[in-house]
């Protein structure tokens, strides 16, 4: 084997990394994280798709944690300031001057204790990003850990084998959150009806064989057969978010609470052999780019039905990161630089940090309660009236923070490659299965010269990234151009 040097490549958890130091960063990202992952609900959480959701909870709670405590101070200093208005007022209509200097002392007293909450709030903000973007500690191991339910929901998403579909994904495809379609095609049906030749002359006898056994195949030997390492294969049941309750304690074991995603492999394996009412099983292929960048995946099922074989295929690509989530890297991180970006922050946001922290947190909390009164609406007509409740996830989070914009030439044609040699990687696992069962592959010879003629065309359908707005609400800004890095770092959270 030949020796060169190493070049510089991206850490395999890069994309975890940015978007952990993101959340100090960004205080609407930040709320938005910690709901969709550490909030109460009731539907299923999307796939992590790269993203380690656990390191990322964790550190979304602890940014929201710290900008809440930040807000609940000014707050009260915001009382002081206009107590001390109203008495410099009353002192001066009055014609004593004792009170109204007095108070004129408590306003700027206010003013520079505001100054500091403002200072040292961003600067921890700004030291946890930078030690969650650059410490060569794992990025979970950096914040302290959330509630004990939230963290085995987490870890419990390392490895899903069933993911829950909103119903309104029906019209298009089950794969919520796997991004954008690439391609979507039932490649041309291939007669298994007839056995191969023996050696000797004559037939052999086929060996019997169902779609599990070909999925298993698949699954094992793919990653050889492509030659792509770290591909992620593995069978998932697709189930439509009505459907669940009728899956059992298994899958549901509390009605008024998200179901598993880890569920009995034999209801797996039935969704292959006698797929339900909205309810299949797909093989699900997902390979990571360098660094988490683009993260293109290849949803396969058998259509295994007597004499002929038909392979469902759809692939699906996410593009990398939006640029708002790379502040981190434009951050200051020593000397007089930082400090003076420090002093000017503060002095910035001093005065719209202190009169608008009543309001932010009156804004938090009408959100929080208007979650948890249709939460509990929705509680009771389960419990009460046996509403038939849709616990189908629409999307991931990993699918909401990707923009297109920032899909370079590299993650273009590397997608292409993968997506091809997925395709081919398919192909020769089929027909090596199919040989080792004695069937005979010439109608297979000529499928695979009609399907080895497709292309895959990465572009996305999405012309803007998407925003995340006050109170992680989301929306898509089509039509306009990426935000660029320096923008999109801000210095951190605008109050």
């Amino acid at each position: 084997m030949r020796h060169v040097p190493n070049l510089p490549t991206y850490d395999k958890d890069a994309t975890t990394r940015l978007l952990c130091s993101s959340v100090h960063l960004d205080d609407a990202f930040a709320r938005y994280a910690h709901q969709e992952l550490s909030g109460d609900r009731l539907t299923a959480t999307g796939l992590p798709l790269g993203v380690n959701l656990l390191a990322l909870a964790r550190h979304a709670s602890l940014a929201t944690a710290r900008t809440d405590l930040r807000d609940r101070r000014l707050a009260w200093l915001c009382a002081v300031w206009w107590l001390a208005v109203l008495t410099v007022i009353g002192g001066l209509a009055a014609g004593s001057t004792g009170p109204a200097e007095l108070a004129v002392v408590v306003l700027l007293a206010v003013l520079g204790c505001s100054w500091y909450l403002m200072h040292r709030t961003e600067s921890r903000a700004r030291a946890a990003a930078l030690d969650a973007r650059y410490s060569t500690a794992r990025p979970q191991d950096l914040a302290p850990e959330v509630a004990d339910g939230t963290e085995q929901r987490l870890r419990g998403l390392r490895r899903p084998n069933m993911v829950p579909y909103t119903q309104s994904a029906e019209r298009q495809n089950p794969f919520v959150g796997s991004g954008d379609r690439i391609k979507e095609t039932v490649w041309q049906p291939i007669d298994i009806s007839r056995p191969a030749d023996a050696p000797g002359g004559g037939k052999e006898t086929l060996i019997p064989f169902d779609a599990v056994d070909l999925h298993t195949y698949l699954a094992r030997e793919l990653g050889n057969l492509a030659g792509l390492e770290g591909l992620r294969a593995q069978n998932r049941l697709y189930v439509l978010g009505p459907q669940v309750v009728y899956l059992g304690d298994d899958v549901l074991p509390d009605r008024l609470r998200p179901p598993n995603t880890e569920i009995p492999p034999p209801l797996v394996k039935a969704g292959l052999l006698k797929p339900g009412a909205g309810m299949r099983t797909y093989l699900s292929l997902e390979r990571v780019g360098e660094g988490g960048r683009v993260i293109v995946s290849m949803h396969l099922r058998a259509r295994l039905q007597h004499p002929s074989l038909s392979w469902e295929v759809a692939a699906y690509c996410i593009p990398p990161l939006h640029a708002r989530h790379y502040g981190a890297d434009y951050l200051p991180r020593d000397g007089l630089e930082r400090w003076w970006s420090l002093v000017r922050f503060a002095t910035s946001h001093t005065w719209s940090g202190l009169i608008g922290a009543p309001g932010r947190i009156g804004r938090r909390n009408a959100e929080r309660r208007r979650r948890a009164r249709e939460l509990e609406k929705v509680r009771k007509d389960i419990s009460k009236r046996h509403l038939l409740y849709d616990y189908g996830s629409t999307d991931s989070l990993r699918e909401r923070v990707a923009s297109w914009d920032q899909l370079g030439h590299s993650e273009r044609t590397d997608s292409q490659d993968f997506l091809h040699r997925l395709q081919q990687g398919v192909l020769i696992a089929t027909e090596r299965f199919l040989k080792a069962h004695n069937v005979d592959t010439s109608s297979f010879d000529q499928a695979q010269q009609v399907i080895t003629t497709q292309t895959y065309n990465i572009s996305g359908d999405i012309t803007g990234p998407a925003n995340i707005g006050s109170n992680g609400q989301i929306s898509a800004s089509f039509g306009q151009g990426a935000q660029t890095p320096a923008a999109a770092s801000g210095g951190g959270p605008t109050p």
